[in-house]
């Protein structure tokens, strides 16, 4: 079913109407009674045309939310945690460690405990030594012959020290298991047990048997 011409008219103006309002809010518009009898509505003055007055749009164009500075700035941190003790257990200072492949173990006390957040950091002559924890047991491998410097930091969440200990020497020999064997010789139930001590290398066991002529 096709539409009304005439009806189609009607609504035309009306048309025009908002398509000339949308294209500029400032613009003026103008009617008029074409030749053929159509009325025109345009932007443009035209002979015999009228003005049309425009209501002013009712749209509140809001202004651009700023970024809220409460949820962009960081949580500042609070006042530093100390502890009352912080130190290390094992090896004791000036200890002297004999290891053929320059292993040891660390390990740390502390008091009050550990706080939440809180991690370990070991420092090997003044540079950090492996990874921070919450674990107070840190092992040493491969540790070069000669004096080191052990020290322990307790680090907050925010990368501030909270403790750290003073400088504790110590003295790794890397000996020999034939150095080892001779500065502690190796008794027969040893032998299979100590490294420097294996059973290979165990006597053969005197026979209690006299012999027989």
């Amino acid at each position: 079913m096709s539409a009304n011409p005439k009806h189609v008219w009607l609504h035309w103006p009306l048309i025009c109407v908002l398509m000339l309002i949308g294209h500029s809010a400032v613009a003026e518009v103008y009617t008029y009674i074409d030749a053929e009898g159509n009325r025109v509505f345009t932007d443009q003055p035209h002979k015999n045309a009228k003005k049309v007055d425009i209501a002013p749009s009712n749209q509140i164009r809001s202004a651009p939310k700023k970024p809220s500075q409460a949820s962009s700035a960081k949580p500042k941190p609070g006042p530093l945690f100390h502890y009352q003790l912080l130190r290390i257990l094992a090896p004791e200072p000036d200890s002297t460690i004999r290891d053929i492949q320059g292993n040891l173990i660390v390990t740390v006390t502390n008091d009050p405990e550990l706080q939440p957040g809180h991690v370990y950091r070991l420092l090997l002559d003044g540079k950090v030594y492996g990874d921070a924890g919450r674990s107070p047991v840190f092992p040493l491998t491969n540790i070069d012959r000669g004096t080191h410097l052990l020290s322990i930091e307790i680090v907050d969440q925010y990368g501030r020290v909270a403790e750290r200990t003073p400088n504790q020497p110590f003295h790794m020999m890397r000996i020999s298991l034939a150095q080892k064997r001779l500065a502690n010789p190796c008794k027969n139930e040893e032998y299979g047990v100590r490294p420097e001590c294996p059973i290979k290398d165990k006597p053969p066991e005197e026979s209690s048997i006299l012999p027989f002529f």
